[in-house]
């Protein structure tokens, strides 16, 4: 089989079979969370999110106005997934239609994850056109392939932030660069066309910075972070061959500037994430920007130095039906009872009961941006995640849908029985999910209180007495919040290192932050040395911890 697809005219065949399985599974795979999540990103497009850049989110959307199911929102990755095809076999100086198709037959998670509707598929194509962009800028630096090579760079920034790696390892391998006035021509055009976006997360004030530098990070170092980060790496190249396509990437000498780039890109993003993986948890799928490097080296190492293709050859079959059986299961669920990533089943059935429990209201989930998601997709009915302090934010604190639920009667929902312990729930096959109604709803995660500076420091004298510190007060529902009385009560969350978080409360109300600039908050001081970990929340929901109104800072006793 592979034999008879050796000559040119039968690739677009290949890559027309490719596109073809891509857009069945597509079609007949429910969305799994993530892509949920971003589906509601495209409803509300902006130059920013809290978790990622806006590209997923213009992507979905332009599918989604074809098709208005699971394939409108994969339809621009499906384009991309192909895409990518294409561009990493123009990047083959030296071409052989047998390697390239061993190869890809090979790599499970381009067949299956490239229908997903993640940063990721943009990403991957964008770093394969910049690649592509980068090797024409070398042959010839003239201000077409300037300006696009600074429109690549900004559109691999646009669909996620990691790209900035290729960019960085490029310039290490070539620092010549740095001598090239158009090449800071190409660094000036990336910068002025991805200025909105860094102007959003200054407006904003850094929520991406905030969460993945500081709120995303374990609180200690455990050993299996960096083995699941190789095994990951092994499965993401394979499944049976990665650990024989990265090394023969690696093992392949470079013969010009344009491979040395993708060599430094590639060692160094899984040197960069191996490293990272000592600081908290790495998910296998950051380094993803690397698959057309390891793919144009590897099938370098094979035709050009004769690297033995023997595995390949033996395990292609193996994997293609591999890949089918998990096609076959993100389809159909044909192992009930196992959990299997169960996210990617069975949501119209618990979405349904929600509705069912929710009646005519509108439904708030409690800690989950995955649960209100799925249900908006699969029900069309209103939803929002009520995220309290003690979980993490996602971009459902940034959106402007809270002010639609004031006053009104609504649903509160989740599936962790923990907020619920009186109630039994109603069980589906994605577990029970609980709920009460709560009249006369109220929350306000768009007021945000920013601290002076994110450390504050005291003395030995001061320790164990209350110290006021001032925040800005700032309202980012561009209008005035009304206030009943005095409000819900200001409250903090401390945390220290080994220890459970507490909540405490304030003296302040809502009543204090509304209509004003800034405000001083008294936080007791703590009788013993160490660093701790504060977060200002109000409360929203009785029985409920308070939301999130603050970013993370930090008190220091000496």
């Amino acid at each position: 089989m592979i034999r008879f697809f050796t000559k040119n005219q039968y690739k677009n065949t290949v890559l027309a079979i490719w596109a073809l399985l891509a857009i069945v599974q597509a079609c007949f795979t429910e969305l799994m969370d993530d892509e949920a999540y971003y589906w509601v990103y495209s409803r509300h497009l902006d130059w920013g999110y809290f978790d990622h850049p806006p590209m997923i989110a213009l992507l979905i959307k332009a599918g989604y106005a074809l098709f208005h199911n699971e394939l409108g929102v994969r339809l621009g990755m499906v384009v991309l997934n192909v895409g990518t095809l294409v561009l990493t076999d123009k990047l083959l100086s030296e071409k052989n239609n047998t390697v390239f198709y061993l190869l890809l037959a090979c790599l499970g998670a381009m067949q299956l994850g490239g229908i997903l509707a993640v940063p990721d598929i943009p990403l991957i194509f964008f770093a394969a056109l910049y690649f592509y962009l980068y090797r024409n800028f070398l042959a010839a630096q003239n201000w077409k392939n300037t300006l696009l090579l600074g429109l690549s760079m900004a559109l691999m920034f646009y669909s996620k932030y990691h790209g900035v790696l290729l960019v960085f390892f490029t310039v290490l391998s070539n620092l010549h660069l740095l001598k090239l006035p158009r090449f800071w021509a190409a660094v000036l055009i990336t910068t002025a066309l991805f200025f909105p976006h860094l102007y959003w997360q200054y407006a904003h004030d850094f929520p991406s910075v905030q969460y993945h530098l500081f709120e995303r990070n374990a609180k200690a170092y455990h050993y299996s972070f960096t083995l699941d980060y190789l095994a990951g790496q092994l499965l993401l190249f394979g499944p049976l061959v990665g650990w024989l396509v990265l090394y023969y990437a690696f093992r392949v000498p470079v013969k010009d500037s344009f491979e040395r780039a993708m060599k430094f890109s590639l060692v160094g993003v899984l040197a960069f994430f191996l490293l990272s993986t000592f600081k908290g948890r790495v998910e296998a799928n950051w380094t993803v920007m690397v698959f057309t490097p390891a793919m144009v080296l590897a099938h370098q190492g094979i035709v050009r130095q004769g690297y033995s293709l023997k595995v390949f050859k033996a395990l292609w079959i193996p994997t293609l039906v591999l890949v089918a059986v998990v096609r076959l299961y993100m389809m159909w669920d044909f192992l009930p009872g196992v959990r299997i990533r169960p996210e990617i089943h069975h949501n119209r059935e618990w979405t349904a009961v929600v509705k069912e429990q929710a009646g005519q209201r509108p439904v708030v989930f409690l800690n989950s941006y995955q649960k209100p998601s799925k249900y908006m997709f699969y029900q069309g009915e209103s939803a929002y995640s009520l995220n309290t302090i003690k979980n993490r934010r996602s971009q459902y604190n940034f959106w402007p849908m809270e002010e639609g639920l004031w006053g009104k009667t609504v649903w509160l929902s989740t599936d962790n029985g923990d907020y619920f312990r009186e109630s039994q729930g109603i069980k589906t096959s994605q577990g029970a999910f609980f709920g009460r109604e709560i009249q006369d709803y109220h929350s306000y995660s768009l007021l945000q209180l920013v601290p002076a500076q994110r450390e504050f420091h005291r003395t030995e004298a001061q320790r164990g007495q209350p110290v006021k510190y001032r925040f800005a007060v700032k309202n980012y529902y561009g209008k005035a919040v009304p206030v009943v009385g005095d409000g819900p009560r200001l409250r903090y969350l401390i945390s220290e290192e080994g220890m459970p978080p507490v909540v405490w409360d304030t003296d302040v109300y809502l009543k204090d932050l509304v209509g004003r600039d800034s405000v001083d908050i008294e936080i007791p001081g703590s009788k013993m040395a160490g660093r701790y970990k504060i977060k200002l929340g109000l409360d929203a929901v009785e029985g409920q911890d308070p939301t999130h109104n603050s970013p993370v800072f930090k008190i220091v006793d000496f």
